[in-house]
């Protein structure tokens, strides 16, 4: 039995983690975290009892401690309980399914504890991926990807390569020539720039093939998503920007692929649910039963795979031009699109406004090479500044 600490549990990567556990078990659920969702973690901490739990939103972590005065659960809150919980020593495994840069902290103090961690917060890598991955390896804990795409290259270096490994030939010469990170497109797939324009936030939350929350959803239609997972991969499984390929699969069955240096390719096939790279982050190496859907090869009348349109799309294109400089400059791109995206969801700018905040914010940056965990919250910082003068300005 594994202490698992489970950090947004109410969100829609931490309720799938929760159900796979009560299936196979194997897990204690010693510790929980969630930004305000009490009323859903009271019931979770009434189930399963955990040790401690954590709301970041301090007010209602006060709620939440008064309704429990007579629990053996003990409420935390803020960073503070964050770090705390993820902190723990005798965490076997930590899911770090919180949404934004709010999991940097959590995540290294986990590691820097000891404790093996299954990822699903892709802004970790995205503008710390040099601290954390150093501290992966200073640490000899694992690193196991959430995200379906990294969860499917990592299954496809499965083998002779474990995971962290530098994934190298006998004479130490990479084996992996080049990585084909899939992409559904997302529901504007086709589209031209100017149509873009005019699509609402309700067009852009009817995704194909996933169902996940709203700002994943519309980091999906902008396709900047997919440059978040370019990083993400970059630092993963060490590899060259250059290396890794956005290929375009409307149907999300070829989850991601790998191309090694004799040519062969391998890729990882299955429906689109996002408990099987949970569940195999959870029992890796093993794999167990899951009750979702299964491909059928002979219903397949033909697998679609595209270019992407850099131009249209130019989340994807700004996103990779930030993965190849390095630096701060990736938390620029992450910050600038999560505040625009936090302003289309409220229905105050464009969809193609998306793409004008990032461009603004990274435009008016100076880079920083190896940033230090202040100067990426400061650079943070700074694009939300940013965003909010680019916004003052087209509002006049």
């Amino acid at each position: 039995m594994k202490n698992l600490c489970l950090l947004g549990s109410t969100g829609s990567i931490g309720k799938q983690t929760i159900d796979i556990i009560k299936r196979h078990g194997g897990f204690k659920i010693t510790s929980l975290a969630v930004r305000g969702k009490i009323n859903e973690l009271e019931q979770q901490i009434e189930e399963f009892k955990p040790q401690k739990v954590c709301v970041y939103d301090k007010d209602k972590a006060e709620i939440l401690s008064k309704r429990l005065k007579n629990s053996s659960t003990e409420v935390l809150s803020g960073m503070e309980g964050l770090l705390e919980i993820a902190g723990d020593s005798s965490n076997d495994l930590t899911v770090t399914a919180m949404v934004g840069m709010i999991g940097i902290k959590p995540t290294l103090a986990a590691i820097n504890a000891g404790s093996d961690v299954a990822l699903a917060n892709k802004e970790t890598l995205v503008t710390a991926g040099h601290i954390i991955m150093k501290a992966v390896k200073d640490k000899k804990v694992k690193l196991f990807p959430i995200d379906s795409e990294h969860s499917a290259i990592f299954q496809c270096l499965q083998g002779k390569y474990g995971p962290n490994g530098d994934y190298s030939t006998w004479d130490g010469s990479p084996v992996v020539e080049k990585i084909l990170l899939t992409c559904s497109g997302g529901p504007f797939r086709g589209l031209s720039y100017k149509e873009l324009a005019t699509k609402t936030k309700a067009d852009a939350l009817k995704h194909p093939n996933w169902d996940m929350g709203n700002k994943i959803t519309i980091d999906s239609a902008t396709l900047v998503n997919k440059a978040l997972e370019v990083m993400e991969a970059k630092w993963l499984f060490s590899t060259d920007v250059d290396k890794i390929q956005v290929v375009i699969q409307p149907k999300s069955i070829i989850h991601s692929a790998v191309q090694f240096v004799d040519g062969s390719i391998v890729a990882q096939i299955g429906v689109p649910d996002m408990r099987l790279p949970i569940q195999y982050a959870l029992y890796y190496p093993e794999r167990v039963p899951l009750d979702c859907g299964r491909v059928d090869l002979f219903e397949l009348a033909k697998i679609e795979f595209a270019k992407p349109d850099y131009d249209t799309f130019k989340g994807l294109k700004f996103g990779i031009e930030a993965a190849k400089q390095g630096g701060s400059i990736c938390t620029v791109f992450n910050a600038a699109n999560e505040y625009a995206v936090g302003r289309f969801l409220k229905d105050e700018i464009e969809f193609t406004q998306i793409y004008d905040i990032i461009e603004y914010c990274m435009a008016n940056h100076k880079n920083i090479a190896e940033p230090t965990l202040d100067e990426i919250l400061g650079a943070e910082e700074e694009a939300v500044s940013n965003s909010e003068i680019y916004i003052s300005i087209k509002s006049k």
